[in-house]
């Protein structure tokens, strides 16, 4: 099993930055990829980022060119840079592995309002 503590949401006014962390656990070398899901009230969860062990990203497109994923080199931290932060990015926010294949966290909410 894996576990996951998401970390780092706050409000922030629009255009702002925001980096949230993922401390992971667990059987972290069963992980072959990670990503980052956000979701709000009355909606599915959606995919937002994602990285594989050869570092390759993929991003949806509400996001892609504003958000970066990374991580370190053991999975123990994946990272989710958010710049030029809009209304609709508000939700909260987790992250999982494998597709996701594990329990969810207690996630980090992000607010953006002015």
């Amino acid at each position: 099993q894996v576990q996951f503590v998401e970390s780092g949401g706050e409000v922030v006014q629009p255009g702002g930055s925001l980096r949230l962390s993922c401390v992971v656990s667990g059987n972290i070398d069963s992980i072959y990829a990670m990503g980052w899901y956000r979701q709000t009230p009355g909606k599915q969860r959606e995919v937002v980022a994602s990285i594989t062990s050869d570092g390759v990203a993929n991003y949806a497109a509400s996001v892609k060119g504003r958000f970066a994923i990374s991580r370190d080199n053991r999975w123990s931290t994946v990272y989710l840079q958010m710049n030029n932060l809009k209304a609709e990015d508000t939700a909260v926010y987790y992250c999982n592995a494998n597709g996701p294949a594990f329990d969810w966290g207690q996630g980090t909410q992000v607010t953006v309002s002015s």
